[in-house]
């Protein structure tokens, strides 16, 4: 697109063409190529947009809101587990829904490389038989390709329905809370994930923890006396209040006035959520909101008769290392509630960077309605740099 561009500019030189109108037609010409190519590119992959990608698209104000939700539990530090038998988190829940977010390693190496397993483990603290009730069930095979773990569990987290698995569990006792975890296997480097929502009517505590893979969760719950000192590393662990928001557009948008981009989960406009570790209710921080659902609705019309393009891009690549990738799964309603869930992009792994972005819906204008709505719900990719901004990008559809 960039020589295309060039051939315009040196077309307007050529009919003498001042340089403020030239700069507005070249300008034109390649809001022209990207239109193109975002029509003729397939919804959910990849596609190429040169010279366009930038961070500084002017930013869609939103309003946000905490919504009621389940008490939520993240363990992810230490993301790598060091030490062969220990717990890595241990949290105590009361009556009520619970959401739990394992993202553990096997990091034992020394004295040398051997298989673990890592599992979560429930407690029954209350002095009643306690029913544990799965709501939303999401668990992946433990693997080295941690981005492909990552949207999968929010694939299957998004899609799942669980109906009639309810457990009774004894004053005092202990169950595994996936048996799934509990015949896992788990070599070294490879991450266990697994996203959980269920309901309890006692009070509860939750552990996560890695042991031998011939040993129970709970046989081992019993044994280990070890919980791995918190760090205040990688997202991070504890127990949060929040779970869920609503995020809201302030202002209609009007395609008329160009491209914006919706930025959430950035540690600024959008603060991390913050909570307690342990027994002892130390400062906890989700440096990321990784397992948080972003129920967004953003309100926007078209007085020029264009469509709307949702694309995302990672906008990160060139910070270091560890941002070469993202890849993440969205759930999107259209204008009758109906859903879909998305892995983006589609027909890769991975996106890397600019000129590379997903597109990951385009919206088309109804006439009868003089405002619409665009509805989804995000949550930050795991082992993916953040934010990932969500760009809009006024297309004609014609």
């Amino acid at each position: 697109m960039i020589k295309n561009v060039i051939k315009a500019a040196l077309l307007c030189a050529v009919m003498g063409y001042t340089q403020e109108s030239m700069a507005q037609s070249v300008a034109n010409y390649a809001n022209t190529q990207i239109q193109q190519i975002i029509k003729q590119g397939k919804i959910g992959s990849i596609i190429k947009l040169d010279g366009f990608l930038r961070t500084d698209f002017p930013k869609i104000g939103f309003t946000q809101r905490v919504m009621p939700g389940p008490q939520f539990i993240i363990s992810d530090d230490p993301e790598y587990i060091r030490v062969p038998e220990a717990i890595a988190l241990q949290e105590d829940v009361v009556p009520g829904a619970v959401r739990l977010y394992v993202y553990n390693v096997n990091g034992v190496k020394e004295p040398q490389k051997i298989t673990r397993k890592i599992t979560a483990v429930i407690k029954n603290t209350g002095k009643e038989v306690m029913s544990i009730r799965m709501l939303k069930y999401s668990s992946q095979k433990p693997s080295t390709n941690y981005f492909e773990i990552g949207k999968k569990g929010l694939e299957d987290y998004f899609s799942s329905i669980v109906q009639n698995d309810v457990r009774k569990v004894q004053p005092g006792e202990v169950i595994a809370i996936d048996e799934q975890l509990e015949k896992n296997v788990v070599g070294y480097d490879e991450l266990v994930h697994g996203f959980y929502e269920f309901v309890v009517d006692q009070p509860a505590q939750i552990s996560v923890l890695q042991t031998a893979p011939e040993n129970s969760g709970p046989k081992a719950f019993a044994n280990i006396k070890n919980i791995i000192p918190h760090s205040h590393g990688n997202a991070g662990r504890g127990l949060f209040g929040v779970s869920n928001y609503a995020v809201a557009s302030k202002d209609t948008l009007d395609t008329k006035n160009g491209i914006s981009q919706l930025i959430i989960a950035d540690g600024n406009d959008d603060p991390w959520i913050t909570g307690t570790i342990g027994a002892d209710k130390a400062y906890a921080r989700n440096a990321g909101n990784y397992g948080v659902l972003y129920n967004t609705k953003i309100k926007w019309k078209s007085t020029d008769g264009k469509g709307l393009a949702l694309i995302t891009w990672n906008s990160r690549s060139a910070d270091n290392q560890w941002c070469g990738g993202m890849g993440l799964t969205m759930e999107l309603f259209d204008n009758k509630g109906n859903k879909v869930v998305r892995q983006l992009p589609n027909n890769a792994l991975i996106t890397k960077a600019a000129p590379e972005a997903i597109l990951v819906e385009i919206y088309k204008p109804d006439p009868t309605k003089a405002v619409q709505e665009i509805d989804f719900t995000y949550s930050p990719p795991g082992a993916s740099c953040l934010p990932t901004p969500l760009i809009l990008v006024p297309v004609d559809l014609k």
